[in-house]
């Protein structure tokens, strides 16, 4: 689509939006700060902003978005990049943030498993009930991680497929 067939953006529903997919974010766990940082970015035209930008849409101070954007960082919501030409850093979402915080969540499950995996013994192995009950949950990390294997190869054809005649963002 031409940027003259494009639809008018309107702030105040993005605002609106930002708001109350912050808030579906914050229900679902991810602290209320971080979560508005996130779906401000992701509702940004071209998904890049800086530290002050957030500030001013978000009307909250620095130190608030700063460490807003660290815990999105660590979770690969966002990244980091800096501003050609510049000192400042630009915090960036990929058109498939989604990906990278699960495949980030695969790397904590994997070491939740590997600590539940030595549990096992030290309560006593399989024949006391902690050591069944943690032995199930090492099955279950086990099992989710095969299938989320098979689901990643999954979404690469997907997405693919979803992908194919968009145009490339500029």
């Amino acid at each position: 689509m031409t940027a003259a067939r494009r639809p008018a953006r309107d702030d105040r529903a993005v605002s609106a939006y930002v708001e109350r997919f912050g808030d579906t974010l914050t229900d679902a766990g991810m602290p209320r700060l971080a979560a508005r940082v996130f779906a401000q970015i992701l509702a940004d035209e071209d998904g890049r902003m800086t530290a002050s930008e957030l500030t001013e849409a978000l009307d909250v101070s620095p130190a608030a978005i700063s460490g807003a954007v660290r815990y999105l960082t660590q979770t690969y919501m966002v990244g980091k990049e800096r501003e050609r030409g510049s000192r400042r850093d630009v915090y960036v979402v990929q058109a498939d943030a989604w990906h990278g915080a699960m495949l980030s969540r695969d790397r904590v499950l994997a070491q939740i498993e590997t600590s539940l995996r030595a549990g096992v013994p030290a309560v006593g192995g399989l024949s006391t009930p902690a050591g069944r009950r943690l032995q199930l949950s090492v099955a279950f990390l086990e099992f989710l991680a095969e299938r989320l294997g098979a689901l990643e190869d999954e979404w690469g054809e997907r997405k693919a497929e979803i992908t194919r005649d968009w145009p490339a963002d500029s």
